[in-house]
């Protein structure tokens, strides 16, 4: 196992970003847009939602349709000193990650200041060999299998030999058709055809035997 690479999602797998976070940033979202496109909210959050059904992600439907400048938007969006009051990740948190055997690589469709800003303040950056944000991806999110195997090109990796740490089906569903072994991070009692384990905890995971 030691050859594996370890591949992590960020949001609600390392940290539980839907105790506050996540909420936020819709929030920023939805005023951006009211801002910049001159819409009320009612219209914003129904873009929002056409947006996330039809590309995964609203910065993708503003991009195509809008002419939004990506980074300005995830800037406005997704402020740290705004954001770092709802940080929460379980308990040894750091202490899990060491003890997972091969590289370790973070995958999120959050942008990149975000991503390493939530590592630094959960003080587990050290543990992860790259950082991939979405800029890092042409701004082309998960699920796509495009931004997979941009990652997997730039790391030089071969799927059989990943591990693919996600609290997304869709994601995790892109990462077994390319070959990966799948960890679902969840609660959920079931577990789906193309997940391979279902955990509720990185604890859990670094419970296991790797070896």
């Amino acid at each position: 196992m030691r050859n594996k690479t370890w591949i992590f999602d960020l949001d609600d797998t390392l940290h539980h970003a839907s105790g506050g976070i996540f909420a936020h940033i819709s929030h920023a979202m939805s005023a951006y847009m009211m801002k910049h496109l001159q819409v009320d909210a009612v219209e914003a959050r129904l873009l929002r939602e056409r947006y996330w059904a039809q590309y995964g992600a609203t910065m993708h439907g503003l991009v195509t349709h809008h002419n939004i400048d990506p980074h300005d938007f995830l800037l406005e969006t997704h402020k740290l000193d705004e954001l770092e009051q709802w940080l929460f990740a379980e308990h040894n948190l750091a202490e899990s990650l060491r003890a997972l055997p091969g590289r370790k690589v973070i995958f999120s469709n959050g942008p990149r200041h975000y991503v390493e800003g939530i590592l630094q303040r959960l003080a587990i950056e050290r543990h992860f060999h790259s950082i991939y944000g979405v800029e890092q991806l042409d701004y082309v999110p998960k699920p796509h299998v495009g931004a997979f195997r941009k990652v997997l090109t730039r790391e030089k990796l071969v799927p059989r030999h990943c591990i693919m740490v996600e609290d997304s089906l869709p994601n995790l569903l892109t990462a077994k058709k390319l070959g990966m072994k799948t960890i679902w991070v969840s609660k959920q009692v079931r577990r789906p055809a193309h997940v391979d384990i279902r955990i509720s905890s990185i604890g859990e995971l670094a419970r296991r035997r790797w070896d």
